[in-house]
């Protein structure tokens, strides 16, 4: 990759069919990951779009750096781009520094089906310029609905925000929306920062209503120190986004 990044996307005819990368951060999921992207890619051939699958495995302690580079190799609208550090936002933000096509979409792959992420995408091609995102209804333990309530409604006032759903993926923007080029958190306040960026830059946002929202593989790595320690950083994003603000 060139120190300016990927170059943007070729205009296309209006008969073309729309580009699109999706992201998807790769965390020890060796024993699953191969048939998610196999069920992706079979989903998304419903779907009238030029689709390239960029795999981002990120500090993992399995083989699934391994698989994902077979993957690539074996598919063609398939990338894998290695991390040697874990973290859901630096995962992110090298996806997006990486993507080629016009709309980048990044999701949770532990959490996101492959007709959820359709759906989702779906959305996009009838609403361009818009960023759409998924809005998931929690039905995890009363403990974890409730630290996601608090940290929800804590964005919500800090960022001025009006989704709902600050963590919610499928996340589906084009490259319009250059304020979401240039994100920098590192860590699980992407999300929060991605949102903030929205609001502050005026960028149309629609939330699609998800209900399924089991964890179809994986184990979340959320515990009560990350929570603690993402209630905390969203106070100091508020003052970095101010500071940039200046």
């Amino acid at each position: 990759m060139s120190p300016t990044g990927p170059p943007p996307a070729t205009p296309r005819s209006p008969n073309s069919p729309q580009s699109v990368t999706v992201i998807l951060p790769v965390y020890n999921q060796a024993d699953h990951i191969a048939g998610l992207v196999t069920s992706y890619l079979a989903a998304l051939e419903r779907v009238a779009m030029d689709v390239e699958l960029l795999l981002v495995p990120n500090g993992c302690r399995d083989e699934s750096e391994r698989i994902c580079a077979e993957l690539a190799r074996d598919n063609e609208r398939v990338r894998s781009v290695p991390l040697e550090r874990g973290g859901w936002g630096r995962a992110v933000l090298a996806g997006i520094r990486e993507a080629r096509a016009e709309l980048i979409c990044y999701t949770n792959s532990a959490r996101t089906t492959a007709d959820v992420l359709v759906l989702v995408l779906l959305y996009s091609t009838v609403h361009p310029g818009v960023v759409v995102k998924a809005n998931r209804r929690v039905r995890d333990s009363l403990i974890r609905r409730t630290g996601s309530l608090l940290y929800n409604l804590e964005c919500r006032a800090l960022f001025d925000l009006s989704v709902w759903d600050v963590n919610g993926t499928p996340k589906v923007f084009p490259r319009t929306c250059a304020g979401l080029l240039g994100l920098r958190r590192e860590d699980d306040l992407v999300d929060a920062e991605f949102n903030a960026v929205c609001h502050r830059a005026g960028y149309p946002v629609i939330e699609v209503p998800i209900l399924d929202t089991t964890r179809h593989s994986g184990r979340s790595t959320t515990n009560w120190r990350s929570a603690l320690s993402l209630y905390l950083g969203a106070f100091r994003l508020r003052r970095e986004l101010d500071r940039s603000d200046l």
